[in-house]
This record gives structure tokens, sequence and C-alpha cells, in this order.
């Protein structure tokens, strides 16, 4: 049987992606980690925000604005920058009809389906819930890819609407989106209102050192928590098929197609890297720091997870 598990079965009738999920204690425990760190931040920006005078409330709210609205028009917003059309069955029927067989065995409602037009082989999923999720894949995917390769692919990115991997990435930038906020604010406002006050400078030193700071922890424990969340999806994606195989020759194929287009071209795909199922970034970037910076895990991180699976399910 392709996949694990079958409509009817108890383990589906109990929901695939919180029974997947749970089972992979690992990432779990890792994930939850990266949260309280990030907590940690979230304090760190409040205290900051008090001891210096700002209107905390007001900081709070503009940076609380800002996120809702990216989360509530998270899938406008991805599929105008990259171009992509919503295609109906008729339209699209191959792909449709896998995307309803992946739906029936995770026992979820199925998404809208879109299609960008260009020659970068990637596909991403968005969406503030599963009912207004979008799972997009590009032209350049849909003709490198057989069936199986496509269906590895879709079960991955369900797999993040399963697991409201919008939402949750889109809370873990909160620390980032508020220190940066705390700089704009410092700069134009708060301390640097009275220049004759000798103390405003050491002020707005340490605002500004704080801040940035907090800014880039926070950026790398959110991109930690994104590669996790890529792992997460690798894993329930396969295990939801059956077939790691068809993912892990996915993710050889797509890794070294990108590799050779060039940097102007997938700057196109810049807005959705973080969302996309391979980064969209060019050449030159394999040193380790930049991989404490990605918002995915490298290519064999990915594969020797795949393996495990395979391992599991006894391949």
């Amino acid at each position: 049987m392709r996949g694990r598990f079958a409509v009817g079965d108890p383990c589906h009738d109990r929901g695939v992606a919180r029974t997947r999920y749970a089972s992979d204690s690992g990432l779990t425990r890792r994930m939850l980690g990266t949260m309280g760190g990030l907590a940690v931040l979230y304090v760190v920006v409040a205290v900051v925000l008090v001891a210096v005078g700002f209107n905390a409330i007001f900081v709070v709210l503009i940076a609380g604005g800002m996120l809702f609205a990216q989360w509530w028009f998270s899938d406008s917003m991805a599929l105008h920058s990259m171009r992509a059309r919503v295609v109906t069955p008729e339209q699209a029927p191959q792909l449709h009809g896998i995307v309803d067989r992946l739906c029936v065995l995770a026992d979820m409602p199925k998404p809208r389906v879109a299609v960008a037009d260009t020659d970068i082989p990637n596909a991403f999923a968005t969406g503030r819930t599963p009912d207004r999720a979008v799972v997009c894949v590009t032209t350049g995917l849909l003709r490198r890819l057989d069936r199986d390769e496509l269906e590895g692919v879709l079960s991955h990115e369900l797999a993040h609407v399963a697991h409201r991997d919008v939402t949750v990435m889109t809370v873990a930038s909160f620390a980032a989106i508020l220190a940066g906020l705390l700089i704009r604010t410092a700069m134009w406002g708060g301390v640097m209102r009275d220049r004759r006050d000798s103390n405003t400078a050491l002020v707005f030193l340490a605002v500004l050192v704080v801040s940035a700071v907090v800014y880039v922890v926070s950026y790398v424990l959110t991109a930690a928590l994104s590669r996790y969340r890529e792992l997460a999806a690798d894993r329930g994606g396969s295990l939801l098929t059956g077939n790691p195989r068809g993912l892990a020759s996915a993710l050889q194929k797509i890794s070294g197609d990108v590799g050779q287009i060039p940097n102007q071209d997938l700057r196109q795909m810049e807005a959705v890297s973080a969302l996309a199922f391979v980064p969209a970034l060019g050449k030159g970037r394999g040193f380790d720091l930049a991989r404490i910076f990605s918002s995915h895990p490298p290519l064999e991180k990915r594969l020797e997870n795949l393996a495990q699976v395979s391992a599991e399910l006894g391949q």
C-alpha cells in the first residue's frame, strides 16, 4: 500500500498531521526550545521599551498590526509576488488529482491549487488557515518531475498546511519585527527628540545595540525553527505517501537544477523563498555561517532524514 494510513484507519481518524508530528519527539523538543528562546527575547524587548521610556503599548500594537496583516494576507501576497494563478481541475487535471488523493489520505480540506509560470523548479504552500490555504507549483517543477516525485513535493507542502506552519512562523518572527521597529522608533522619535539631554546619545546607543542583538538572535532562532519545520514536513509528507524515495529524488533533482539557474532569475522567488520547497538561493552560499541563517536544512540533512523514514517503513 502506498500510503501508510488509509481512510478509516484508527491512526488516520485521530488526525494525520497531529499523529505524525507528535511522533517526531526530537524535532518537537527542539522546536519547543526555539520558541522558549524567542519568548525570552520578547521579555528582553519589553524590558528595554519600558526602561528607556518608550510607549511600549504603542510599539507592540504597531508591530502586532504589521504581523497580523502579514499573516492575514499571506496567501494573496505570495501569489501576487509570484504572479501565480489559481487553476481549476479542468486546467490542471493531474495536479488536482494528486492533491485530491493526498487530502483524502490526510483527511484535510483541499487547498486551492495554483501555478506560477516560471522555469524555476519549486513549490510553496501558504495561507492563514487550512481553509484559506493555497499550494503553488511552478511550471518548471511540473516539467521536470515524474508523478511520484511531484506527489512527494505536494505531500511535503500539504504537511506545512496541516501543521499550520504559516501561523507558527509568523508568531516566531514577532521578536525580529519588534526589534526592527524599536530601532526605527529610537531613530525617529522617543529618545531622539530631546537632543539637549546629555544622556540621549548613550540611551540611543544602548537601544540600538540591544535591538540589533535581539534582531540577530531572533532571526537565527526563527531560521532554526524553519529548518526543523522543513524536516518535519519531509517526514510527515513521506509517511503520508509511504514513498520517501520519491521525495528524495525530487529534492536531488530540484536542488541540482536550482544551482544552475542564474541569480537574477532566482530573485523572482525571493519573496517566497522561506516558504519554498527548496530555498531560492544563488551560488556561493555554501559556507557554514550561511547555513545558520538559512531557512532550509542542507540537502544532505534532508536526505538523511528521509533515509531514516525509509528504514522505519522497511524499505
